[in-house]
């Protein structure tokens, strides 16, 4: 059996044939396959953010020295807003049945799509190591709280299950994923309300009182860092799940839904970890070097295994769509092989660097930080760009000619191009990862620019990912209004 459709530019709307591994890759999906109402769209976002992970989040808020007031406020909005970016890109996926980096080529052209798709898949590749080497980290404290063995082979173990897991589901594909996200969904749903419920008496409200303001600078700061940390994070890979939709669903369910789904848990946890946070300077300290771990230690003994597996589970379900989206994205780079196989290639790149971070890194929210903040930006202004197209378009997409270089988003379109390259150098210029010294190049513009320079006060409020996207969004909205009339009134 052939893999029909697989990077076959000339059947774009073949139906893939199933013998349990989803064949479809970047083709466009086939009107027999369309299927699903929009509320499914809950299942796999909600799945993909219900993770204990997001309790660190108010950790990682308060270390801009905000109040909890401050933290609370900039981290609902800086949440519900970056997921609501991927609602309006999971419309594109609905209006063309293909996959995100493959609508993005009417953006950026057929060719000119590589350089988004490289970024896109640098990032979920990125996303999902760092989930699996926390999986890892979390069940070797755990294990180690719990009395038994801890070290290396315990982590060991737990590196080959959880990425068997990730790996699997990513190659099998879409059905399967679907499937494993209502199970993650409902598992670690109800685990995390009892996690809640257990470390409720570890809450100083005094002390979560007692936290000072913090200015401008810093209130921004921690609002970008959230939109890099959830639905940034996400926008490269939206189109992905909607894909499957008819064509007939309402956009506003598709929105709607997956914008309540990734946000739900996010900001409920996110709420309750700044409570957590707060509280306790040393729980504080401890979350930044094992986000996980350090949120097992307040547990009592006989919950500690129900929290691994809500832990493994959560991240898992992050996982699994990242790998599944960054098979996707590798193949609209340019890599001819079947959509299973650039899974199991990024499964191989994924176990490699959670092994360095798991074996080898002295630190995890240095590099991570410095990881959301230096793709966020060329990610942002590529999310401003495909925002503003699809409230350009009128129309859905021309199936046939997303994947014909010679058809009407032609082969490379340099606007969109130039826009994330002058998003990125004016983005990184306004950023800083002071934690992270292999980008200490960054925030060259701060100084010439009067805002205090890389030691200033405006240093950490990573402003450049707000002015990439906003760069990315205005450019394609004031310059390329025509180009896409021209290429929806192509004959």
């Amino acid at each position: 059996m052939t893999s029909v459709g697989e990077n076959r530019p000339d059947v774009p709307n073949a139906p893939a044939q199933s013998l349990g591994v989803e064949l479809n890759g970047l083709n466009t999906i086939h009107e027999s396959e369309r299927k699903g109402r929009a509320r499914d769209l809950f299942w796999p976002w909600f799945g993909a953010n219900v993770s204990v992970f997001g309790l660190s989040y108010g950790s990682f808020l308060l270390g801009f020295g905000i109040s909890f007031w401050q933290a609370t406020i900039i981290g609902v909005l800086g949440i519900v807003i970056s997921f609501l970016l991927c609602g309006f890109i999971s419309l594109a996926g609905k209006r063309g049945s293909a996959p995100t980096m493959v609508l993005s080529r009417a953006m950026f052209g057929v060719d000119g799509n590589r350089l988004p798709s490289l970024l896109s898949w640098l990032l979920t590749v990125g996303w999902e190591t760092v989930l699996t080497s926390l999986a890892v980290l979390a069940t070797a404290t755990v294990f180690t709280q719990l009395g038994w063995e801890g070290g290396v082979a315990t982590k060991v173990v737990a590196l080959i299950v959880v990425a068997a897991l990730i790996v699997a589901a990513g190659v099998i594909g879409f059905d399967l994923i679907m499937r494993l996200q209502k199970i993650i969904t409902i598992v670690t749903g109800v685990l995390t309300v009892i996690y809640i419920v257990l470390v409720l008496g570890h809450i100083d409200l005094g002390a979560v009182a007692a936290l000072p303001a913090g200015d401008a600078p810093r209130v921004i700061g921690g609002f970008v860092f959230m939109l890099t940390g959830f639905g940034l994070g996400w926008v490269n890979a939206a189109a992905d799940y909607s894909r499957y939709l008819p064509r007939s669903t309402r956009s506003s369910g598709v929105v709607g839904w997956t914008t309540f789904g990734a946000a739900l848990a996010p900001v409920i946890l996110l709420i309750f970890g700044v409570l957590l946070a707060g509280s306790s300077k040393e729980l504080n300290t401890a979350i930044a070097a094992d986000p996980i771990g350090a949120l097992a230690s307040l547990l009592p003994t006989w919950f500690l295994v129900p929290f691994v597996i809500v832990a493994v589970l959560g991240l898992v379900g992050g996982a699994v769509l990242d790998i599944y989206s960054s098979g996707l994205a590798l193949l609209s780079a340019g890599l001819r092989v079947p959509r299973y196989l650039a899974a199991g290639i990024d499964g191989i790149i994924m176990i490699a660097g959670a092994i360095y971070v798991v074996f080898f890194a002295t630190d995890f929210l240095g590099p991570f930080q410095g990881f959301l903040i230096t793709l966020g930006v060329p990610i942002a202004a590529w999310c401003g760009i495909f925002i503003a197209d699809i409230q350009l378009r009128k129309r859905d997409y021309h199936d046939e000619e997303l994947y014909d270089r010679r058809g009407r988003y032609g082969s490379i379109r340099w606007l969109p191009i130039s826009l994330i390259v002058i998003g990125t150098v004016v983005g990184w210029g306004l950023v800083t990862n002071g934690s992270a010294e292999w980008l200490s190049w960054q925030g060259y513009l701060l100084g010439p620019l009067g805002l205090g320079g890389k030691e200033g006060d405006w240093a950490f409020a990573n402003l450049g990912v707000l002015v990439a996207l906003l760069i990315g969004y205005l450019g394609t909205l004031i310059f390329s209004r025509a180009a896409v009339k021209r290429q929806e009134e192509a004959a």
